[in-house]
């Protein structure tokens, strides 16, 4: 990004717009797994653009779908017929494993998380929201209302009273020290005792693995166990699949199937990866619950076709080469490598994750202290050895985020994994 650019950046938009690096970067174009700057320099992306470039950069079967569909009809509206866009929506309901599922399209995570809430509190005529601690679940004023991390939490007003949970973070917390077991015992009975104090809630609404929180997550059946207990009093559940979905875990499609032992959940919301860049959220659920609403919407460019068609072209490609196969196998060899690395690193608490969703947490060696600082620092170095990789956590920022793209190959795994290595080593 050149000095100019960056001037003109702080002129026109929000003092709180997070721009990454001292010296921010400007990406200019990518292929496959790799991205270049203004500057000519190349980057191999383990961010993709905040888990939104799944599959890879400039993908010809997506920019051929995108390119055809535009010279067609690029737009509109929820109004007409739309031939992709039901299309689309068929797979996706089929996918979900949701019985009798219908599937309304937005333009991001926020917007379907939003729509979550809305058909959530009317079918259960109430807003009392249940939510993870640690969790983010879009910008909005609802969703705001429910994030459980307060670096992400600029506002307490809220349209929802919520009630926040315990259990999204395995590591930290009053029941850290507890077997897997004991640990979803404990949680199990804290939400029936906060249940006892409360009037019936609409919903719980949950990430399998937390995104911005650092890619923390609780043992498997954490979910299923609470959800013995929302279905005895008829509350729903929401499965936020907008950073955990389309196979990015490895060992599963959707992240709530590490939890599906009582079926899958009342509603899910996806974004991020499923358009490969092209702006695409939505909300699965089934159909009584989609259909509770008794007024008139539509969505102006929810669904739209050109979206559509990247959204199909790029499904396809994910179900066809088995990127979640790959996610898997080469997920597994990176945070393999990943762990070997921090292990020579005092400053490095945790390597977590699974497939290619991976967190590093940075503190102060020999403490559980966070350590933002050092963690911005080997953002830094990475980036100056060709790397880009993401940060977050619910701890002042102190976790590193790998999420490459899922069609990653091993010889680009491994030249990430030295990159990082270098990076972490230079933490003092």
């Amino acid at each position: 990004m050149t000095d100019d650019l960056l001037g003109r950046h702080r002129g026109v938009l929000p003092d709180w717009l997070a721009l990454y690096y001292e010296e921010p970067l400007e990406i200019t174009h990518g292929e496959g797994r790799h991205v270049w700057d203004a500057q000519g320099n190349k980057y191999l992306d383990f961010f993709g653009g905040i888990l939104t470039t799944m599959t890879a950069h400039a993908l010809p079967e997506i920019t051929k779908a995108v390119s055809e569909q535009s010279a067609r009809i690029i737009h509109s509206s929820t109004l007409y017929l739309n031939r992709p866009m039901v299309e689309l929506a068929e797979r996706v309901a089929q996918l979900s494993g949701i019985p009798d599922a219908r599937v309304f399209f937005t333009t991001s995570g926020t917007e379907a998380n939003d729509t979550a809430l809305l058909l959530a509190t009317t079918y259960r005529r109430s807003n009392t929201v249940l939510a993870m601690r640690n969790s983010y679940h879009g910008r909005s004023f609802s969703s705001v209302g429910i994030t459980g991390n307060s670096g992400w939490s600029p506002t307490s007003l809220s349209p929802l009273q919520t009630l926040y949970v315990h259990g999204g973070v395995r590591t930290r917390g009053p029941y850290a020290d507890l077997s897997d077991a004991e640990f979803i015992a404990a949680c199990v009975e804290d939400l029936k005792d906060m249940l006892g104090h409360t009037r019936p809630p609409a919903a719980l609404i949950a990430e399998p693995i937390q995104g911005v929180g650092g890619f923390t997550s609780p043992p498997d059946g954490l979910y299923a166990a609470f959800r013995e207990v929302l279905n005895e009093r008829g509350i729903l559940w929401i499965a936020d699949e907008v950073q955990t979905g389309w196979g990015r875990t490895g060992e599963h499609f959707w992240g709530w199937q590490a939890h599906g032992q009582n079926g899958p959940p009342d509603l899910m919301t996806f974004a991020k990866g499923i358009g490969n860049g092209m702006s695409i959220g939505g909300v699965v659920a089934r159909s009584e619950i989609m259909n509770c609403l008794d007024s008139n919407s539509i969505s102006t460019f929810g669904g739209t076709q050109i979206t559509m068609a990247a959204g199909l072209a790029n499904l396809n490609y994910l179900v066809e080469h088995d990127l979640q196969g790959n996610a898997r196998r080469v997920g597994g060899l990176l945070i393999e490598r990943l762990r070997a690395a921090a292990a020579q690193v005092p400053a490095v608490r945790e390597v977590r994750g699974r497939g290619l969703m991976i967190g590093i947490e940075v503190t102060r060696p020999g403490t559980d202290e966070a350590d933002p600082q050092a963690a911005a620092a080997v953002l830094e170095a990475a980036r100056e050895g060709g790397l880009l990789i993401g940060k977050g956590g619910g701890h002042n920022t102190s976790c590193l985020r790998v999420a490459p793209p899922l069609s990653l190959n091993v010889a680009e795994a491994e030249e990430g994994a030295a990159i990082l290595e270098n990076a972490l080593r230079s933490i003092r």
